[in-house]
């Protein structure tokens, strides 16, 4: 178990530390000689086979910032109050930052006892039952204690140990990601970093890389692990740990980054959230409002947006996205704490609900009812009803999910198993969505027969267009995919088109193709350009071309180069040729070519150019070699 301290400055939560630990966790030459802490202390006592962490936060106004790096990622509250001053102005904002990070379990101490007579005891305790009134810390105890002479400690050890030996463990899901606190060198183990794990688990040899870099990612490996302050194989959540990391110096690191698992993209310049404003403030928040966006050890200025309303009331509650002025590092489910611009006061706080990828700044539509739809179930509702939510809206890409959601592979399969999702190209569907689409495809296809009958199909990117324009273009191609691989479409050339089409010519059409294809017959290997087949059978020349490119896309021809048309059966016995000279040869090449079918030599050159445009051969100096199995047959 965690335990965080919370508390005005000067309440004595350090002292109090020492006390129950017997570790002074002010280690700074300037806090030993100012007697105030200013950075994070910790330290650590045995529980049985466990260990307890304690986290010493700062509580002078100036350092909030360094409370809520400290407090992110504790499980227990130590709220710290001093019966001669008080409930104090920190002891209202920490507070408040306790319960909009979410931290439900806690205990209260009353310290300074010595000093105080009994009635401002009772005082002071009706200060804290009115302070925490509607909250869960009304249900802390209250122990009253003096770390100058000790009483009242052993109560309150007692208590923490009962409440950490029933204490249950993080389950380690998700991709390992540990908010860094902390770093520096230590001689003989290089460069350390230390922070509170928030989900997974590492062991010693892996790869992590630390985000946001200024330029990306940093890679390193970790070399060594102490997990609780003690050495280990694996850390994991829940735990305080110190990484040894190989590859990194000390000055590329800094408190604010993740240590995470290698392969995990969350990276964000913009999250949509679930935002509860203070109910200590005395105003609405609305669009607009310029905040310190604080997750994890990280902070940023951020702008708020609220999507459900005109503005969120004190008290109230409200989905948000918030758009950051440097890329942090955030999953969904991650707590955050929102102070005012000029960051003197804590005004709000709640939990990712989803991540915009990194470079994604598209503005429309984020307050489009399927939006918020989704935005409410991911809040309200179980992991795969709102996973159900989003695929009724939209197929989902896996990589997408895992990284929003910071689930493994195994968990995302698990997942989408349980939401009764179809997969097909690493993108989730729904089922009926699925089903949908295929059938819409097909349909449309058939129409564009009825309506084109001379086409050999429809060009899939058209296609996409007609049924669903705002599909991945991954997405569409896996559908597609799909009705190829069981006949229900057919492939012809860059079309598409239902198995039992053929294409065919209208009937004026028909009339001048029967004129002009005995001439492509006589000479099928040197046929007449457009020009000598409009001379030959006085068909203008502009609608010789047209209609041969008709022709084309009904498949009896195909053009070979600038405005000259071969008989398709032609071009697959070309095709063939150069198949047998490159089996003899090892290549085909043009003069061997040219013999063989008979022509000049420019236009053997302008078949075996056009061979290699499709792709049949491929040209290395004056070979053209043959690629792949005939494609005009």
């Amino acid at each position: 178990m965690l335990i965080g301290t919370a508390g005005h400055i000067d309440h004595g939560k350090t002292s109090l530390i020492k006390r129950l630990t017997g570790r002074d966790t002010d280690r700074l030459p300037e806090e030993i000689k100012r007697g105030i802490s200013i950075e994070l202390g910790y330290a650590y006592v045995p529980a049985g086979d466990d260990v307890v962490g304690f986290v010493d936060v700062p509580g002078h106004e100036r350092f909030v910032h360094t409370m809520l790096a400290g407090a992110t990622g504790i499980d227990f509250a130590l709220l710290v109050v001093a019966a001669d001053d008080g409930v104090m102005p920190q002891t209202d904002e920490h507070l408040d930052i306790l319960m909009l990070l979410g931290i439900e379990a806690g205990a209260i101490a009353l310290t300074k006892t010595d000093a105080v007579a009994a009635p401002r005891l009772e005082e002071v305790t009706a200060q804290l039952a009115a302070l925490t009134r509607g909250t869960p810390a009304a249900a802390w105890p209250v122990f009253p204690v003096s770390s100058l002479t000790g009483d009242g400690v052993d109560a309150l050890r007692l208590h923490l140990e009962e409440r950490a030996a029933g204490w249950a463990a993080r389950p380690a899901a998700g991709h390992f990601r540990m908010a860094v606190d902390r770093c520096f060198t230590l001689p003989g183990v290089g460069t350390v970093v230390t922070g509170t794990v928030h989900a997974g688990q590492i062991g010693t040899g892996k790869s992590v890389t630390l985000v946001p870099g200024p330029h990306g990612a940093l890679e390193a490996r970790v070399r060594s692990i102490h997990a609780q302050d003690r050495p280990a194989e694996r850390g994991g959540a829940g735990q305080r740990c110190a990484l040894a990391l190989v590859g990194l110096e000390k000055a590329e690191i800094a408190r604010g980054m993740w240590v995470q698992e290698t392969g995990l993209a969350n990276v964000t310049e913009r999250v949509d959230a679930t935002l509860r404003l203070s109910p200590r403030e005395a105003k609405a928040l609305a669009t607009g409002t310029t905040v310190h966006f604080h997750l994890g050890t990280s902070d940023a200025m951020g702008r708020i947006a609220v999507l459900d309303g005109a503005r969120v009331e004190p008290g109230a509650d409200a989905l948000v996205a918030i758009t950051l002025d440097r890329p942090l590092a955030a999953c969904r489910g991650d707590r955050f704490v929102v102070r005012d611009a000029s960051a003197r006061r804590t005004i709000g706080g709640g939990a990712v609900l989803d991540v915009t990828p990194l470079g994604a700044t598209a503005r429309r539509g984020r307050r489009a009812p399927a939006r918020l739809q989704l935005l409410s179930s991911i809040r309200n509702d179980s992991t795969v009803v709102a996973l159900q939510t989003w695929l009724a809206q939209q197929p989902v890409p896996l990589q997408r999910l895992s990284n929003a959601w910071n689930l493994r592979s195994d968990e995302v399969a698990l997942l989408l198993a349980d939401a009764g999702a179809r997969i097909a190209a690493n993108i989730a569907f729904a089922a009926d969505h699925w089903n949908r689409l295929r059938s819409e495809v097909l349909a449309t296809v058939e129409a564009t027969h009825r309506r084109e009958p001379e086409m050999p199909g429809v060009e899939q990117l058209k296609l996409r267009r007609a049924v669903a324009p705002a599909l991945d273009p991954d997405a569409f191609g896996a559908v597609i995919d799909e009705l190829l691989g069981e006949s229900a479409l057919a492939r012809r050339g860059a079309f598409l088109a239902l198995p039992s089409h053929k294409a065919e010519l209208g009937k004026d059409q028909r009339v001048r193709w029967e004129r002009i294809q005995p001439l492509l017959v006589d000479r099928k290997f040197e046929p007449p350009r457009v020009r000598d087949i409009a001379r030959e059978t006085g068909i203008p020349e502009v609608e010789v071309r047209n209609l041969m490119r008709t022709v084309a896309r009904v498949g009896d021809v195909t053009l070979v180069a600038l405005d000259h048309f071969f008989l398709t059966s032609a071009v697959v016995q070309l095709a063939d040729i150069a198949a047998e000279l490159s089996k003899q040869h090892g290549a085909t090449r043009a003069a061997e070519f040219r013999d063989r079918i008979g022509t000049g030599r420019k236009l053997a050159i302008q078949i075996l150019e056009f061979f290699d445009r499709a792709g049949y051969t491929h040209r290395v100096r004056d070979d053209h070699i043959v690629r792949r199995e005939n494609p005009w047959r």
